[in-house]
């Protein structure tokens, strides 16, 4: 059976956006478990296994498959200069057909946050999504008192949407959620008026 491994890789003026490989499990586990405090009130509860190499084994696998199947695109941000990983970003839930959609997701370790490195992973995201995946819409989501997560996204061409009763288990309770979006040909907010 011919099994095709795609291999996405971006480039932006200070990260390289890579799927996650095996080598990487000891600096991923480290930056989890150092910002552990900084991370786990905006994410899902981690499994008691969470931070360990089987766990991590499987993370790659789901990667990997994930790209081949095109269902999502799990990229580690590694920073160009030194190869340190900052953080990961996903486009995940892609669906084709008249959807054409796709769900962003992401984080970052704690001692990288407020340096921009996630306002250029999303701009590279977002543009390989409409430009190379062709898909028409991206969704976000974050915690309403999140507020650096919505100034990200505002800031990256995202526009509110709404809000979203119980949308998701965070940190083991079920979360209200606000609610953003993309368009690769947003016309929200503008007119033809002259």
């Amino acid at each position: 059976m011919l099994r095709i491994r795609r291999k996405i890789r971006l480039e932006t003026e200070r990260l390289t956006l890579r799927a996650p490989i095996h080598s990487d499990f000891r600096t991923w586990s480290n930056l989890r478990y150092e910002s552990v405090e900084f991370l786990t009130k905006w994410e899902p509860t981690w499994s008691p296994d969470h931070l360990t190499r089987k766990a991590f084994t499987n993370r790659v696998y789901w990667a990997q498959r994930s790209i081949n199947s095109d269902s999502a695109v799990p990229l580690f941000l590694e920073r160009r200069i030194d190869g340190a990983l900052l953080g990961a970003i996903t486009l995940d839930n892609i669906r084709r057909g008249p959807a054409q959609t796709g769900t962003l997701g992401y984080w970052v370790g704690q001692q990288h946050a407020r340096h921009g490195y996630m306002s250029e992973a999303i701009a590279a995201m977002v543009h390989f999504a409409f430009e190379r995946l062709d898909l028409s819409r991206l969704e976000a989501a974050c915690l309403p008192e999140n507020k650096a997560s919505r100034g990200l996204l505002e800031r990256t061409g995202f526009k509110y949407e709404g809000v979203a009763q119980s949308y998701l288990q965070i940190d083991g309770r079920w979360r209200t959620h606000v609610l953003y979006s993309a368009l690769r040909m947003d016309r929200r907010g503008r007119t033809d008026a002259g």
